[in-house]
């Protein structure tokens, strides 16, 4: 029985990423705590192209560290006031239910579990994805379908892991995984031909694939999306507050792309007659005072990052990805943000 209930344990904590199945511990106001210590401490991945991956002087760049710089520049109007944290997939969930981070903005799915066993929340998606495959172009396969027998690579402790056990299972296909903790060795052990595949979020593959410089055509995604990927920043639950600015700051940004507010036009809006865009710079409707941060907090936002599509613009666009689906509602897309007043 012991033996059992051992297995169902390690079950457990592999569904819920390798973190602890405890609740994490809310700080009683984060927001205090980061105002004291004069920083934001953002937990973000080491090194994915595109979201956020340190350039040569060590500064990260990316989707995940642009949003890193909106909160602070929420919270500080400064969005040079952020303290970077690099986690592996194993240790993300604990460096947030510790409070060694105030904020995980690391290519992150939003699941049932993460929220209800872990004790975290899910402030908004700022990237919608789905796991996907990549394979070597001299292979010749065209579908996952072919991959029976196949060795994968995956990282361990992932929502990956779990998506690919269960498509292989639901195919009648053998799969022989190859796990490693960290994306980097994901990558060494692929480009090395240590394994037949590399799965994960198709947003990480194409960043693989952009990282290969004239290789990069050597490499093919699968058309299979085997799950839906909600990829957001997440808190500790219990801090109303802070997580109400880390919700509206992600729906700032799409306001703003929405309201056509930019990081270049932004000065000049301020005679806008329009209500929505007043209330958006903090010229009525105290919505800074409601959340504890500055009246122009949604300014500071677009002047340091610009809006949602600036973000993609800069930072994803240049893998090759389209918007799809992660375009603004009024474009087809499924980025919808609530009124702001």
């Amino acid at each position: 029985m012991r033996r059992i209930s051992a297995a169902l344990l390690g079950l457990a904590a592999l569904a819920l990423g390798q973190a602890k199945p405890a609740l994490a511990q809310p700080a009683a106001d984060t927001l205090a705590a980061i105002r004291a210590r004069g920083s934001i401490a953002c937990g973000v991945t080491p090194n994915t192209i595109g979201f956020a991956t340190p350039d040569s002087q060590g500064i990260f760049r990316g989707l995940d560290a642009d949003y890193c710089r909106a909160l602070a520049a929420a919270v500080f109007g400064d969005p040079s006031k952020v303290r970077f944290v690099p986690t592996t997939a194993p240790q993300r969930f604990p460096a947030l239910q510790s409070g060694e981070v105030d904020v995980l903005i690391r290519t992150t799915t939003w699941t049932l579990s993460r929220e209800a066993a872990l004790g975290f929340v899910f402030a908004g998606i700022n990237f919608y994805d789905g796991n996907g495959f990549m394979v070597r172009k001299s292979m010749g396969i065209t579908s996952a379908k072919q991959l029976d027998g196949a060795s994968v690579c995956v990282q361990q402790g992932s929502t990956t892991e779990l998506n690919v056990t269960d498509y292989f299972r639901a195919n009648s296909m053998k799969l022989n995984p190859v796990t490693f903790e960290n994306v980097e060795e994901i990558r060494s052990a692929f480009a090395a031909g240590r394994c037949d595949v590399y799965t994960s979020d198709t947003s990480t593959l194409a960043a693989f694939r952009a990282g290969q410089g004239p290789a990069a055509s050597e490499y093919v995604l699968l058309p299979e999306i085997i799950s839906k990927e909600p990829l957001g920043p997440s808190v500790r639950k219990g801090d109303a507050k802070w997580f109400d600015i880390v919700r509206w700051t992600h729906f700032a940004l799409l306001t703003a792309e929405e309201l056509g507010i930019t990081s270049q036009n932004i000065d000049s809006m301020a005679n806008s007659t329009n209500p929505d865009v007043q209330r958006f710079l903090g010229k009525s409707g105290d919505l800074g005072k409601m959340m504890g941060v500055a009246p122009d907090w949604a300014v500071q936002v677009v002047r340091a990052t610009g809006h949602y599509g600036e973000m993609w613009e800069r930072n994803i666009t240049p893998m090759g990805i389209q918007r799809g689906i992660n375009s603004l509602w009024t474009k087809g897309g499924l980025q919808y943000a609530p009124p702001m007043r």
